[in-house]
């Protein structure tokens, strides 16, 4: 995928001027797009399942907290949070963190080929604010804590396998994790205003038992050149691992991270911001910043953040207006779905079928406002190749 540059409107005598800005050590922005104007159009009305969408895309709920999910024994989790697929035959499976105190972990939906539901199960139990996490690509789930010394827990989407606790990929306040089968390792972000963002580095790839955590360092510039460096003790005790290693970069609460094509993007939201770094030239800069929005900014909130195969990131918004934002390889930037009537919610766990025709998501706290009052969502449609 190319460099992805952002985005910024000058604004002279009131009309949006669409060319090259330049700013920020240099980097290139664009004009941003306004909101309905992305490469699905406008959003319609509010759908019976208080959705708006593009035309040609429809919504069913999947799954809501504290109710069996159609057809099966399991009870849904509440405050469902981040969520990926997984290829199983000819159907495939979505697993769904809970991000509750104590009782937290993971559930998992498994659907035909006809994206029928047939099961619903538990693959993780008692862990402790399971916010989001990450797939491998030996097909586990990276089911992380969001608390001050959590761990990251492997997990099997099939429900056979034991979960394994990964002490030595480190302990903080984990968000997200990406895995990159191109360097054999997995990033790590940190949801702290100071946090830090990881890779771990596995001794044997494919087996997260043991290996070597690391800190990006770099400067306090928006871009630049990165390098990383040993964290000398991952278990965080006494020192917090993000204040063992001397120029590290700090970042205003991570939270969403995506890996494809030697290109990690990764969302901080104490700022709006979407985060950019090329790993294989070794250089960071920003994707979006709302602050640099002429007018109204279309993404608001940043949070959980994936990727289709047409390059587009889709973006989940943390409260704003409750939407999905995609950012296209050209750089627009415009709302893809709006749920209206749950501002008292976020959106988590975007997530695509393996065919790419699906999307799955959560909104965590519902109408209710409330973690038992999560919903869990698949939007179909023709989503660009």
């Amino acid at each position: 995928m190319e460099r992805r540059s952002f985005l910024r409107g000058a604004v002279a005598g009131g009309t949006a001027m669409a060319f090259g800005y330049t700013l920020m050590q240099g980097a290139a922005y664009a004009a941003p797009a306004q909101p309905g104007t992305g490469p699905y159009g406008p959003l319609g009305a509010a759908d019976a399942n208080g959705i708006q969408l593009p035309a040609g895309f429809t919504s069913r709920v999947v799954a809501r907290s504290g109710q069996k999910v159609a057809g099966t024994a399991y009870t849904w989790h509440s405050a469902p949070d981040g969520g990926a697929c997984f290829a199983d035959g000819t159907g495939w499976i979505y697993v769904s963190n809970s991000e509750i105190s104590s009782t937290g972990g993971a559930g998992a939906v498994r659907f035909d080929s006809s994206g029928n539901i047939t099961d619903a199960y538990r693959i993780l139990s008692h862990t402790n604010r399971n916010c989001a996490g990450g797939k491998t690509p030996w097909d586990t789930w990276l089911s992380c804590e969001e608390v001050t010394t959590g761990y990251v827990y492997e997990t099997d989407p099939w429900g056979v396998n034991a979960a394994v606790r990964r002490p030595a990929m480190g302990r903080f306040n984990h968000e997200a994790a990406a895995a990159d089968p191109v360097r054999r390792v997995v990033y790590l972000t940190e949801d702290m205003s100071d946090g830090c963002f990881y890779r771990f580095v596995p001794n044997t790839w494919g087996d997260l038992s043991s290996g070597t955590l690391q800190v990006l360092k770099a400067g306090s510039a928006t871009s630049g050149t990165f390098t990383w460096a040993n964290v000398p003790d991952p278990d965080g005790s006494p020192t917090a691992t993000r204040k063992q290693v001397k120029g590290a970069k700090r970042f205003n609460g991570g939270e969403g991270c995506h890996y494809a094509n030697d290109t990690v993007w990764f969302t901080t939201k104490g700022d709006n911001r979407v985060w950019q770094l090329n790993v294989a030239a070794g250089t960071y800069q920003l994707a979006y910043d709302d602050s640099l929005v002429s007018g109204t900014a279309p993404l608001t909130g940043v949070d959980n953040i994936t990727g289709a195969s047409s390059g587009d990131l889709y973006v989940a918004e943390d409260g704003g207006n409750m939407e999905i934002c995609v950012i296209t390889p050209d750089d627009v930037v415009a709302p893809f779905l709006r749920i209206t009537g749950q501002s008292s919610s976020e959106i988590c766990g975007p997530a695509f079928s393996p065919d790419g025709t699906r999307l799955y998501f959560s909104s965590q706290r519902g109408t209710s406002g409330s973690s038992s009052g999560g919903i869990t969502y698949e939007v179909t449609g023709p989503f660009r190749a």
